[in-house]
């Protein structure tokens, strides 16, 4: 399997990156660099997820008790 830049699975991860420019998973291109401001609503947007995420794993645990 080769993504568009020809460099093929990128070490076999999904967010490896090669440095062509070229990488926005089907959306052509995406930037390399991001601001201050950008990374933080990024994380903070990770950590929702992350929260959502356990929220959904200890109800799977009561779940499984009952």
């Amino acid at each position: 399997m080769n993504d568009e830049c020809g460099r093929g699975m990128h070490h076999g991860r999904h967010d490896a990156y090669c440095g062509c420019g070229m990488h926005g998973h089907g959306q052509g291109y995406r930037r390399r660099f991001l601001t201050k401001a950008e990374k933080t609503e990024k994380l903070k947007n990770y950590a929702e997820e992350l929260k959502k995420e356990l929220e959904a794993v200890e109800e799977k645990i009561k779940e499984m008790q009952s």
